[in-house]
Parts: structure tokens; sequence; C-alpha cells
């Protein structure tokens, strides 16, 4: 808590100038209201965390203007303190069945006034304690209620089209070919198989995004994955990328610029990084235009970029990147479900790296990515 606001509630100025004295020590803003109604119509400008009142007053007793204060919802956490010369048991339970959270008799000791504040602001510290935490978990349940509706809608929408699309393929595929493949010649036959091919290919990367994502989820409650090491290199990495982008007619368009390490991740894990990232660039870049995979040893992490000049993204569609989400997919003709990012995000953080993408709508998109360095000392 920084300085703290304490309001001192007294018909008396004199009164407050003893307190003050009190109190010159501590490193209090002290605030004074002659009255009541004075006190109640300055608490949005004083700000209390502790009000000290005193209770016999002319016109509103400290008694009704305690219980007008604790009445607003806003004010009710601020511990009331009651100054006053009664003595009988009656008159003090009446202070605190108004709402007021302590007394104080006068005449008003030093070392128990300090007392008793430095008490009453440790309770409403811990108040503000519990109601930032309860405002944080408020405001976390009302992000995953509505990122668990949007996961609902993206899978509804996306993951049957992207289900069916190759199953009604193979089955109509295999259909025809029982029906006339006696009146087909080979050339005809291979096209349908091929065709065929590319459909159970198009099934069989889905089923096994599907599977990864289910086998990281599980990993979450450990916060890592078991501990592996893999060489980055040109050697380690160059082959299958360049033979994913010929699969396209793009490993012209591949680029290496590679500072070489050993991370802490699984050959399996990195190749599932690299192979998504740069399907993801070749899927959005056009034929022709640059795709640079670089690395750079920094602070005893590896960074790995991974540049494209395509399509791009916006801050927001950035902002939303999670299991089953595409983006522009009525724009743009593309297959997928849009769990490749968050595959990669995943795996980086649970091998104790993180990832971040920069871009500019439709100009270039980097994605990076850091992973621990292996016995960096």
């Amino acid at each position: 808590m920084n300085q703290p606001s304490i309001l001192v509630v007294d018909d008396q100025p004199d009164n407050f100038d003893v307190i003050e004295t009190l109190l010159s020590e501590q490193n209090y803003l002290l605030h004074y209201a002659a009255s009541g109604e004075e006190a109640i119509a300055s608490l949005n400008l004083f700000q209390p965390d502790v009000i000290l009142l005193d209770v016999m007053m002319p016109g509103t007793d400290g008694i009704e203007v305690c219980q007008q204060i604790k009445a607003i919802p806003k004010w009710q956490p601020v511990p009331i303190i009651m100054v006053t010369a009664l003595t009988a048991k009656e008159d003090l339970a009446r202070c605190l069945k108004s709402g007021a959270e302590d007394f104080i008799s006068k005449p008003v000791n030093a070392v128990e006034l300090r007392a008793r504040i430095h008490s009453m602001l440790r309770i409403k510290q811990q108040y503000d304690k519990i109601q930032n935490l309860s405002d944080i978990q408020a405001n976390s349940i009302t992000v995953l209620e509505s990122t668990l509706k949007e996961l609902r809608r993206n899978l509804a929408s996306a993951l049957p089209h992207e289900l069916n699309t190759p199953l009604n393929g193979i089955v109509g595929i295999i259909s025809l070919l029982m029906e006339d493949i006696d009146g087909m010649d080979i050339a005809e036959i291979l096209e349908l198989l091929d065709l065929a091919d590319q459909s159970a290919r198009r099934l069989e990367k889905l089923t096994k995004q599907l599977l990864i994502y289910l086998e990281l989820e599980l990993s979450t409650h450990q916060q890592q994955i078991e501990p592996q090491s893999t060489y980055f290199s040109m050697a380690a990495i160059a082959a299958d990328l360049k033979s994913h982008a010929e699969s396209v007619n793009r490993s012209k368009d591949l680029i290496f610029a590679i500072e070489e390490a050993k991370v802490l991740i699984s050959d399996r894990y990195l190749a599932i990084i690299l192979h998504e990232l740069v399907d993801n660039a070749l899927k959005f870049s056009k034929t022709g235009t640059a795709i640079k995979i670089s690395s750079q040893v920094v602070a005893g992490m590896l960074n790995v970029y991974i540049h494209d000049v395509g399509r791009g993204m916006t801050a927001e569609q950035i902002s939303k990147i999670g299991a089953f989400m595409q983006f522009e997919r009525k724009s743009y003709e593309q297959q997928g479900i849009g769990m490749g990012l968050k595959l990669v995000k995943k795996i980086a953080e649970l091998c104790g790296g993180q990832f971040s993408i920069s871009s500019i709508y439709k100009q270039e998109t980097t994605v990076h990515i850091t992973l621990p360095i292996v016995n960096f000392t």
C-alpha cells in the first residue's frame, strides 16, 4: 500500500490537531471533515483507507454516520475506528453494532492510536489483496468462458468439414473403382488412386495434429516436457523442410541462415515446430517469394525465426491464436483447422522457451521462438 489515507471526522478542529500531532511521525496522508455530511461527501475525493470517527457530534452523530457509510457498498470495506468519551459497555456495543471495526477512548493515547490504525490498515490491505485476486479470477473466468465459446464454435464449424472432405473423397473414389474398374484404363485408375492418396494424407495430418494436441494438453499439468536435447543445425533440419517445400514446388523459395546449437527439445518436437511454421509460411505466401529460416544464439537461448512475405496477420488475429482458430476462411481457400501455431506455442513453452509473432497485415510475418541451450554457462 502506498501512503495510507486517514480521514478524521470531528466537529472540533482542535481534536484533529491533536491527532495530527500524535501521528506526525507516521507516513500517513491525513484529511479532515468537520461533520458526518462533509465526510460522506468527501469520500471519493479523499479515498480513505481508515476513518477515525468521533461519536459525539451535533446534528448527525458518529453512530448514524457510521451506519450511512457502511450502507454504501464501495466504502463497506474501509475500517472505521470510533473515537469516543463514552465508557459504558452498551455505548461501545452500539458503536460496533453500527458497523465500526474498532473504537478508541478519549483522551486519545498516542501508542494506542498508532497501534489501532496500523491494525486496521493491515485489515484493509488484506481485503484489497483478496479483492484484487477476486477481480483477477473473475476476469480470468470471463476470458476462459469467452475462449471456450469461441473454441466450440470454431471446432463445430471447422472440424466436421476437415474430417468429412477427405473421408468423402476416399469413400467416393473407392466406390467409383469398385463399380467401374473394369471399364477404366490404368491411367484413370492411377489418377483416382492419387486423389485418394491425397485425401488420406490430409486426414492423416489432421489426426496426427489432434493426437499431438491431446498429448500436449495432458502434459500441461506437469508444466514441462521430459527434458531431451537435440542439435539444431543445417544438416539436421534442411532436408525435411526442403522435401516439404518440394511437395508444393517451392524448394527454391527456402533460404537458410543457421547458427548451430544444442537445445533442450526432442528431435520429434523440433521437427513438429519447424514443419508447422514452414507449412504455414508456404500456405500463406505466394510461389516465388522467399521464406527465410534463421537462428541466432543470444543469452543462453537459441532464437529461431521463420519469415515470409505473404498474407500477414492483424494484431487482433495474433491475439486470438488458438486451436481450431482460422482467419478469413471465407476469403481464402485453405485446409486445416488452425491448430499449427497453437502446437508450436505449446511445445516451445513446455520446453522452457517462448513464442511470438510480429506481422504487417498483407505484407509479411515473422514467427519467433526461443529454446534453451544445453549446458549454457
